[in-house]
Formats: C-alpha cells, structure tokens, sequence
C-alpha cells in the first residue's frame, strides 16, 4: 500500500487519509454512545464534546453552502438544539451521528431559504461523505492495525517525528523549534521513517 504525504501532512492510504479513517472507525461509536446519553440522562458533558466537534464543521458547512457568517452561525446553534431535543430520534441503524447532523443541518438551511422566499438551490453541498461499504470498513480497519503495528516497530526517535509531522501536522520548522534538532536530522530521520513504514506495508 502507497504511502504519501497530502496537503494536510497526514499520511494517506491512497483511499482515505489514516486519521480519517481512525476517525471513522473509532469514534463513530463514541458519538453514537454520546447521542444515547443525551437522550437517556440529558448528559451535558456528551453535548458540549458533540458540540465542540460537530457546530465548527456544520458552520463551515454552511457557509460552502453559501450562507453568511452570520447565518452560518444561527443555524448551527439550531441544529445543536435540534440535536439536544431530539435524541431520541437518532437511529444509528439508519445513519451515523454525522450524517444525521449534517442532515439537520441541510433541512434547516432549505427552512431557512423557503422563510426569505429565497431560491432553493438545486444542487446543495453536502456535507459529510458516504457511509463505506462493510467490506472497505474491514478492509481500511485492517490497514490501520497494519500501519499502527509498523509505527509501534519504529526506532523511538524515527516514530516520535512521524506522529509529529504526520498525527500532530506539525511542518519540519516546526517540529526543529520543538525539539530543537537540525532541520536535516528531522528530514533525515522522516524519511527512514517513511521508507521503513512503506516496506512494512507492502
């Protein structure tokens, strides 16, 4: 399997990115348990990680939709509220937490259009991408333990700086002010790093 350095300095797959993927797998679940405590004790520390997580991306969301900040902003809040009172509606047998959210979110903004008469538009951004086949959840879930195990073999000094570089999305200068090792040593040591994870991924 390739292994490459994206524009967002995680290491990529060449289908989806590791940390997104790890993403996926491990806290699609947590979300879900999240959901549940809402609905069943009106937990508010489940609500303010939801929040934290989830009002950013409906935001940014909104506003590739082409709404206002300020627009962006309300509705947001809205959907956080929707998603407050209305726990007990979240199925997780239908959609992900994510999906659902941002499925708020799309309905709340079409709400918002039709209240100032505004066209709706026809081709609406969506947001979150498509669930994955079982079979890919299985196969990228096995990429991840095989990359997680070939980190876990790096020398330590090698490992630190890709979890550095690739995990924290820290650039080379940055990673040397932290540090304080030369430019070429981090360079260096990355891309023995990078070669040793790419023969073990083979």
């Amino acid at each position: 399997m390739e292994l490459t350095r994206n524009r967002g300095g995680k290491i990529s797959t060449g289908r989806k990115r590791v940390t997104e993927v790890q993403e996926t797998l491990a806290t699609q679940g947590e979300w879900v348990a999240h959901v549940r405590r809402i609905r069943d004790a009106q937990d508010q520390s489940a609500f303010a990680e939801l929040f934290r997580h989830f009002a950013p991306r409906v935001k940014a969301f909104l506003i590739r939709s082409g709404s206002d900040a300020a627009m962006a902003e309300e509705c947001a809040q809205e959907v956080m509220a929707t998603l407050w009172h209305k726990a007990h509606l979240f199925d997780p047998a239908r959609a992900s937490v994510a999906t659902w959210v941002f499925t708020i979110a799309r309905n709340k903004r079409i709400d918002y259009l039709r209240k100032q008469r505004r066209p709706e538009p026809e081709d609406l951004y969506w947001g979150p991408e498509a669930e994955p086949e079982q079979a890919d959840v299985i196969s990228l879930q096995q990429e991840t333990e095989q990359l997680r195990s070939a980190l876990k073999v790096l020398p330590k000094a090698q490992r630190e700086l890709i979890e550095k570089a690739y995990f924290g999305d820290l650039s080379h200068r940055e990673i040397a002010a932290e540090t304080g090792l030369p430019l070429g040593t981090i360079k260096s040591r990355i891309r023995l790093a990078l070669d040793r994870l790419r023969h073990a991924m083979k």
